[in-house]
């Protein structure tokens, strides 16, 4: 969400930025809107001011005996009353017409943010690790061992979705399991469990809906499935006043995560990389203005670990401003390296989106002492999405004879086994 505040502050810095986004400039329609809002307030504002005098005199109209003059200010009082209504009904909805246009638009790119149309304009950063060349890909791998079956699982819920077994099944879980403790133990995440079925109002906090309902599962009595525990954790500031001193607020979660995939038809239709129902570690924090941009380095070191001690190879790519999502202000993504396909591959985003949300879910910060609120800031990515997490060390640790090596770290959360695919598994 927008300030119109600061759109008419300077309405053309607003198109321009939006302009870098590939977005058409709009500041003029958001200004022409919030003139009927400002318009319809003080139609209202003058009939409630009319309607207070009216009533005061027709005490004294009264106390001087004068009943006709009463019975004029009477009607006169009721006459406003209709018409103080129809004010206000107009108001409602000169201010919904303007949230709803200000929801519809992206967010605003940072200034150090590259211009570009789509992901051809983004920007390696860093990569590390060494790639492997000419594995199998992990569905040919899993089917292999018998432990990923995608027929009984399309049997079951249709295309995209899986079923694990044995040892992909244990493996599959050591991955959350790893992941929330890394974040917990040693960079200060709180964890959460928490719903993955939430009314309108946390889904449009966020910035999902209106705009994206169709990437979303809604249930049959109004509920929505998460597409991701962003939408739970940053949500449980929404309508607060949070002290300035208990910020920075890191959060995390492991939880299912449902999506329609709504704009992916034919992309990534065998395998686990693109699922309607699939595991991920979710990092959001709720920090000031001050301090926003500098936790957005912080998340991304914490999301590059796991794929350190997993020894997967990765890159560090910051996307331009046509990649970015609704939301985002800034973005960084994690590409993994996957043999299997002889490219990296998506398996973090994260991203710095300023109060935008904390717009939408009117969730503030007020530093003490002081009685003015400011928005929080909020920030999210994933710490890893555990399927795409497991996709990856099957195509990087798979031996020649078919098993596949356990790293080391997940190895205590797995009753210590070396390999996946033993004879005894």
């Amino acid at each position: 969400m927008h300030d119109i505040n600061a759109i008419r502050k300077d309405p053309d810095a607003f198109d321009a930025a939006l302009s870098r986004r590939g977005a058409a400039p709009c500041a003029a329609e958001m200004l022409t809107l919030d003139d009927a809002r400002r318009a319809a307030i003080a139609e209202a504002q003058e009939l409630q001011t009319k309607r207070n005098e009216a009533s005061k005199k027709i005490g004294q109209a009264k106390g001087q005996g004068d009943e006709a003059e009463a019975q004029r200010l009477m009607d006169e009082v009721a006459g406003l009353k209709d018409a103080l209504q129809k004010a206000e009904e107009i108001e409602r909805g000169a201010n919904t017409e303007l949230t709803d246009a200000l929801a519809a638009i992206p967010n605003l790119p940072l200034a150090d943010v590259p211009v570009g149309a789509d992901e051809a304009g983004n920007v390696e950063l860093r990569r590390l690790g060494e790639p492997k060349q000419g594995a199998a890909e992990h569905f040919e791998i899993g089917e292999a061992l018998g432990m990923m079956d995608f027929e009984i699982a399309a049997a079951l819920s249709g295309s995209r979705f899986v079923v694990l077994r044995d040892g992909l099944a244990r493996l599959d879980r050591a991955f959350g399991n790893f992941m929330i403790d890394l974040h917990i133990n040693e960079f200060g995440y709180r964890e959460n469990t928490l719903p993955v079925l939430v009314r309108d109002d946390a889904v449009y906090g966020t910035g999902q809906l209106p705009k994206f309902a169709e990437d979303l599962f809604r249930t049959e009595n109004g509920y929505w499935l998460t597409p991701t525990a962003e939408v739970t954790l940053t949500n449980l500031v929404r309508e607060q006043i949070t002290d300035a001193a208990a910020l920075p607020m890191r959060l995390t979660a492991l939880t299912q995560c449902f999506r329609s995939e709504a704009g992916a038809a034919g992309r990534d239709t065998r395998g686990m990389i693109r699922q309607h129902q699939f595991t991920k570690v979710e990092l959001v924090s709720i920090t000031d203005e001050e301090n926003g941009v500098a936790e957005l380095e912080r998340k991304t070191n914490c999301a590059e670990e796991v794929l350190k001690r997993l020894g997967l190879p990765y890159r560090v790519m910051q996307l331009c401003t046509g990649d970015m999502g609704f939301g985002a202000r800034k973005t960084y993504d994690l590409e993994v390296w996957l043999p299997g396909q002889n490219a990296y591959r998506e398996i973090s985003s994260i991203s710095y989106c300023g109060d935008f949300q904390g717009r939408r879910m009117n969730a503030r910060y007020r530093h003490e002492g002081e009685k003015q609120t400011h928005f929080v800031h909020t920030l999210n990515g994933s710490g890893l999405a555990v399927g795409r997490t497991l996709v990856a060390v099957l195509e990087n640790y798979v031996n020649a004879d078919g098993t596949v090596t356990v790293p080391d770290v997940l190895r205590p959360y797995i009753g210590g086994a070396e390999t996946i695919g033993e004879a005894n598994e």
